[in-house]
């Protein structure tokens, strides 16, 4: 794998270099790589040294050819802190490549989830899926529950936000969810996930700029959406459902949330989020019995139109034609000519019979297709 990421400095396209540096990380994450095969295959990519603070506070410097670096010198100033004394670097001499600042930072993030601080390092860190079960289940008592985030190393005090992660049934959710969290900037720490039947729960308690989590994994979604699946060279389907900020006691109330926004998610780089907080009253569709939503006959006719490929996407410029409230958004969400977009809404207005050219029409339209994106994703 290594050997055809290893020389980025031939590769053409600035853009697509970049892409295989992220996908490398991301390999790195999911393979849940050692700190010295991480710095390895860090001083491979950036074809110059790459260095890190152990855990026991001594340096490992390892060259572009693989060679363990023994030299005692300064660690460079053109490094990232990880706190807790704890730093990531790359030495190149002379300029700095184009695509060094990227490098270093997936270095960063990488080394953030793969190498744990020793504070952390315990039975607590062994059992971290079973405890943050217990914080999002429902049997737990106040006592258990403040046990957990202790142990799971939460600031009681401190919000927390759960995050709902599904994919297709060939991948892990977990891994995925991981590899999510080390693609964002805001530093999440501690970084705590369980799998709850098909779907990922990650705790998330940022230190710093709450707010910018959500934008974030919107992101991380979006750069995971445009690759393609390894193994069978599709999108990936990625789904993302965020419960709103809660102390860590009620995570459960999040996490619960997190799992009725997921279900209103849809494959797709602008669909694959959704916030709860955003929801407001689509969420009553909760109270209403699955039975009533699969009966009603706007759910019906579009399950129909869903039922042929050239119907999934004329279901989709609809849905985006919702969303967006113009034909040329459309296109642009959905990266198509706003031509295609007003075919397929009029041959979906054609069948559905609805006058989509009035806020009564757009208005049914989008409370059918949320109902039926509600219905598709079933439980979570």
């Amino acid at each position: 794998m290594f050997g055809l990421l290893a020389r980025l400095s031939e590769i053409d396209s600035r853009a697509e270099a970049a892409v295989r540096v992220i996908a490398a990380f991301d390999a790195l994450v999911e393979g849940r790589v050692s700190a010295s095969t991480l710095t390895r295959a860090t001083a491979a990519l950036a074809e110059c040294t790459a260095g890190m603070h152990l855990l026991d506070g001594t340096a490992l410097r390892v060259a572009h050819n693989g060679t363990v670096d023994s030299s005692d010198r300064d660690v460079p100033r053109s490094r990232i802190d990880l706190g807790d004394g704890r730093a990531v670097w790359i030495e190149r001499e002379g300029d700095a490549e184009a695509l060094d600042d990227l490098i270093l930072e997936r270095f960063a993030l990488a080394t953030r989830v793969l190498v744990t601080p020793p504070r952390v390092i315990s039975a607590a860190t062994i059992a971290d899926p079973a405890l943050t079960e217990l914080l999002i289940s429902e049997s737990a008592g106040t006592e258990e529950r403040a046990r957990a985030i202790q142990l799971l190393g939460l600031v009681p005090n401190l919000p927390i936000r759960i995050v709902a992660v599904s994919t297709s049934e060939d991948r892990d959710p977990g891994t995925e969810a991981v590899a999510l969290v080390a693609r964002t900037r805001t530093p999440v720490r501690p970084l705590r996930v369980a799998t709850v039947g098909r779907t990922a729960g990650l705790i998330l308690q940022p230190r710093q700029n709450a707010d910018l989590v959500v934008s974030d994994l919107q992101g991380s979604v979006r750069d995971r959406l445009q690759e393609r699946d390894p193994g069978s060279g599709r999108s990936l389907d990625l789904r993302v459902g965020i419960g709103n900020l809660v102390s860590p006691q009620d995570a459960r109330t999040s996490w619960l949330q997190a799992l009725l926004a997921l279900r209103f998610t849809v494959q797709g780089e602008n669909s694959a989020v959704v916030d709860h907080a955003l929801l407001g009253s689509l969420t009553l569709l909760a109270d209403v019995p699955i039975s009533r939503i699969a009966a009603n006959v706007d759910v019906v006719a579009l399950q129909a139109i869903s039922e042929t490929e050239s119907g999934k996407l004329d279901l989709r410029a609809l849905d985006a034609l919702c969303r967006t409230g113009s034909l040329r958004l459309a296109a642009n969400s959905l990266h198509m000519h706003h031509s295609s977009i007003a075919a397929r809404v009029t041959r979906a207005e054609e069948r559905l019979g609805w006058d989509l050219g009035t806020p009564d029409g757009i208005l049914r339209a989008r409370i059918a297709l949320q109902s039926l994106h509600f219905l598709n994703n079933g439980e979570s």
